[in-house]
């Protein structure tokens, strides 16, 4: 949408930040606190932007706002140059060690246990005076909570993302058919009829279900599996087989040093990725930049 010369020159910086502001927090009275200004002077400002830009921005709801699709795609825009403007102010060298605020983190349960310790390992050590919020992944909100800046990184897999969003493949992963020493398929050379009948436990973070990725590779064999446990996270899963005669499919970093055992199979799923994800705005953001860097990108 084009903007008019002397529409232009009506639109000032502080304008930008109440839209950013009412866009991280969808509530004009929020978006006031955040930024130490009146409600009413944020009605201003938003009025003004609605001329600028001849659009509504955003629709009043029970309890706020909700922004109309141009202003979600403005809002891009808008960060960045905030960003760049921000960048002006700032030092000309990014030193971790001085940095200071919290970076927040989403991951799923998986990748709390295979990548984020070495990446907190790194960033206590070379940005001490950072602070870090890790969160559970919520697949339902992850757009929402990246959207309104409450969470800075997610790292999960391919199709928990949003489409356009910008991503770093972190290394590839495949899962493997584990299940206790005492099982009694331990003492047995399967096939994957009998793999599909046996007791299988899995592991259902987002959505509490009898549903897993494997179930479509099984499917292609025309079997279904017989999923009697579905477990909130990865983590547990070892423990339920160890009091279970049962077989679990892990992914195979999440299974080291564990007192399990691999059940051979006739064919192997796919193998899939783990990425890291950002929304758009922090592109150019020089400690979304540096954090990035440091994950282990193989």
């Amino acid at each position: 949408m084009a903007i008019h010369v002397s529409k232009l020159d009506r639109l000032d910086l502080k304008q930008l930040r109440v839209f950013q502001a009412l866009i991280q927090e969808q509530n004009a009275s929020k978006a006031a606190n955040q930024l130490g200004l009146t409600q009413q002077a944020v009605s201003e400002h938003l009025k003004k932007l609605r001329d600028v830009f001849d659009d509504r921005l955003f629709l009043r709801k029970t309890n706020g706002f909700v922004p109309t699709p141009f202003a979600e795609d403005l809002s891009i825009g808008v960060d960045k140059l905030l960003n760049d403007f921000t960048a002006l102010l700032s030092p000309t060298s990014f030193d971790p060690k001085t940095i200071t605020g919290t970076f927040v983190i989403a991951a799923t349960d998986y990748a709390q246990q295979v990548v984020l310790p070495s990446l907190i390992s790194l960033l206590r050590e070379q940005s001490p005076k950072l602070k870090l919020i890790v969160r559970d992944f919520e697949l339902d909100k992850i757009h929402e909570l990246m959207e309104s800046g409450k969470v800075n990184l997610a790292i999960a897999f391919p199709d928990y993302i949003p489409d356009n969003y910008p991503i770093v493949k972190l290394f590839e992963e495949h899962h493997v058919c584990v299940a206790s020493p005492k099982a009694s398929i331990a003492l047995k050379n399967p096939s994957l009829a009998e793999i599909a009948r046996y007791p299988s436990i899995i592991a259902s973070p987002s959505r509490p279900n009898f549903k897993g990725s494997i179930d479509d590779w099984f499917k292609t064999f025309g079997l279904k599996r017989n999923v009697v446990v579905s477990a909130p996270c990865f983590s547990i899963v070892p423990m339920y087989l160890d009091t279970t005669d049962s077989i679990a499919f892990l992914p195979s970093r999440a299974i080291t040093d564990l007192d399990l055992i691999e059940i051979n199979l006739e064919q192997s799923p796919d193998n899939f990725d783990v990425i890291a994800a950002w929304h758009p705005r922090y592109n150019e953001d020089a400690l979304q930049k540096w954090v990035i860097s440091l994950l282990q990108v193989e």
